[in-house]
């Protein structure tokens, strides 16, 4: 089951779980006048609406994790949620957060109360130990948090007394605070995986790229002191770029900027023999992709289009407007590439010296707007390429001037 699937699954049942708990309660509070009143809904749906919208409450803090910080903002919205008389929440060695009365003389036994749900995963309900008659702590709930990797803490929640309701419902709502942390942990995975994408991709910038920038800048220095120094500017500004250190996302128009840059520098190595003809509607530019998204595409380009061929190349590349997407092109006119070798290449079965980037560009794509916004590529052996990327304006990563 995808975690969006776990989510949707864990979430419905500890709300219509804790939505029954709620509502008795609520029943048994309502007044005559409100139960009378339409516009107040049924005594389920206002439950259910309480439920809801605590528990949207509860979720953006626990997606950073299970910290003492995260803890502390969900615990009051988590007690609320359950309406119980206090609820704490624990890591693997220590109360987190807690909220509610009875903290000064019931905080320091948690560890040891938790210590057999750590253990086992499991929950369970015990006396809370206290001797204090005007303390409402009586029974207490201890359910497990778990993640990827087994339990990390537990939710402890404390009653009156003993409650067969209130043990689902702290259950459930457990799991439910399961689902966010093991949905944090995935977007932190993800994180990594996207920095390990990029930081392949930057491995990929080719050694003798650099080495044939660096020379022909150096060609310059007697014969134009100028060019040489604008191309030595052009490549501080494309190495800055292409290594950077923070963000997934870069605006069309900054990707534009590096890809002119890289050209400046190839076209001081090929002379006349690199044609480019750029097409860019100006509406596009604000609009965000994937960082480092169309220098490989680029690249492959005029790696293609120039090999084996004394006569040179044309790359045209093409950036339009298309309603809720920006719709990117990358042609040349080079010697193109099997439709076997192409679909080898976009597995990631890398053939010596083909398809540069081009399955790590396809790869991102996917992953941030899904299967259906991946590379679109054109070719046959002796046709040139067309790439194409398709670009939604309003999903992740987009910029607000370009909403």
């Amino acid at each position: 089951m995808s975690g969006i699937a776990l989510a949707a699954a864990a979430a419905a049942g500890a709300v219509l779980l804790a939505a029954g708990f709620v509502l008795g309660r609520l029943a048994a509070r309502r007044d005559g006048r409100a139960a009378a009143d339409p516009d107040l809904g049924t005594p389920v749906e206002r439950a259910t609406f309480h439920t809801l919208h605590t528990a949207s409450l509860a979720a953006p803090p626990l997606r950073a994790g299970l910290t003492e910080e995260t803890a502390r903002k969900a615990a009051r919205t988590l007690r609320s949620l359950l309406g119980t008389e206090a609820l704490c929440l624990t890591d693997r060695g220590a109360v987190l957060a807690w909220d509610g009365p009875g903290e000064e003389h019931h905080r320091a036994h948690v560890p040891e109360q938790a210590a057999e749900t750590l253990e086992t995963g499991r929950s369970r309900s015990a006396h809370s130990g206290c001797d204090d008659p005007a303390c409402p702590l009586r029974w207490a709930v201890i359910a497990p948090l778990t993640g990827e990797d087994g339990v990390l803490g537990a939710l402890v929640a404390y009653g009156s007394r003993e409650s067969a309701v209130l043990v689902r419902a702290a259950t459930e709502v457990a799991r439910w605070v399961s689902v966010q942390l093991e949905l944090a942990e995935l977007d932190r995975s993800r994180t990594r995986i996207v920095e390990a994408e990029i930081r392949a991709l930057r491995a990929q910038i080719s050694p003798h790229f650099i080495f044939n920038s660096l020379a022909a800048i150096a060609s310059f220095v007697r014969t134009d002191p100028e060019q040489a120094r604008e191309l030595l500017l052009e490549f501080a500004d494309f190495t800055r770029y292409s290594f950077r250190r923070h963000g997934e996302f870069a605006q069309l128009a900054d990707e534009l900027r590096a890809v002119e840059q890289y050209l400046a520098l190839a076209g001081a190595r090929f002379g006349d023999r690199l044609k480019v003809t750029l097409q860019i509607a100006p509406e596009v530019l604000p609009v965000t992709l994937p960082f480092l998204c169309l220098q490989p595409l680029v690249e492959n380009a005029v790696k293609h289009g120039l090999q084996d061929r004394e006569r040179g190349c044309r790359v045209t590349i093409a950036a339009r407007d298309a309603g809720a997407e920006a719709v990117v092109t990358v042609e040349d006119d080079g010697i193109g590439m099997d439709p076997e070798l192409l679909r080898a290449v976009l597995r990631g079965e890398h053939p010596a010296g083909s398809g540069i980037g081009l399955s790590n560009v396809d790869e991102r794509l996917r992953q941030v707007y899904g299967a259906e916004h991946g590379l679109v590529i054109e070719t046959g052996v002796g046709a040139g390429m067309k790439v194409t990327v398709r670009v939604p304006k309003y999903r992740p990563g987009v910029h607000p001037s370009a909403s």
